[in-house]
């Protein structure tokens, strides 16, 4: 099973928070709407306790019967869960990029940069941002590193990784170590009123 929900950072940030969830002292909206978004995810079941491992990657804690990975552009947040193994999750707002080329040069592989070079001029900035999430969701599912990414070609077949572009803008990128068909579901929660905001 893998499953993947949508929403948007600023909706999800008005939710309130899971019971008995602390928020950290400087929190970002991007962690505020992950742990909203997570709880909906396995709801009814209450939001097992998290932990951070290899280069940050959270986690379940224990011995998980559920993966996930979470990642957010712009005001665009993704979940992907999966119960047959580690995944990783990217999305990218279609955009333009300062010296798109140069990066493209510096990180694909001789094959993504052909894939670039073969496409019409009008869609390059679209296909690099494709092969973008590509790579990104191979590392995170391996929990690597941006850093990392000039060492992965997403053209290598042994990378299960599903994409889908919404909406004509943005790129959504899974890999999973099974090749799963995902359920692709939006969300959207009612915000916090004024007294869930300041009680507590």
């Amino acid at each position: 099973m893998l499953r993947v929900w949508l929403g948007s950072l600023s909706q999800l940030s008005q939710v309130p928070l899971p019971a008995g969830l602390q928020m950290p002292v400087s929190p970002r909206a991007g962690w505020h709407a992950g742990r909203v978004l997570l709880a909906h995810a396995i709801s009814p079941s209450p939001l097992p306790e998290l932990v951070i491992h290899q280069n940050g990657k959270p986690a379940f804690a224990g011995k998980p019967r559920l993966w996930f990975n979470l990642s957010h552009s712009g005001d665009d947040i993704a979940l992907a869960i999966s119960d047959e193994g580690e995944i990783g999750c990217d999305i990218e707002v279609v955009r333009p990029r300062k010296n798109w080329q140069g990066v493209a040069e510096a990180v694909f592989s001789d094959g993504e940069r052909q894939q670039l070079t073969d496409a019409p001029e009008p869609e390059q900035l679209n296909l690099f941002w494709q092969i973008w999430t590509r790579k990104e969701a191979i590392l995170k599912q391996a929990a690597r590193q941006v850093w990392q990414m000039a060492e992965v070609d997403s053209a290598a077949p042994h990378h299960v990784v599903r994409q889908q572009l919404i909406d004509d803008r943005l790129w959504l990128a899974v890999c999973a170590e099974a090749a799963t068909d995902w359920q692709l579901q939006r969300v959207y929660l009612p915000a916090a009123s004024a007294d869930d905001r300041t009680s507590g």
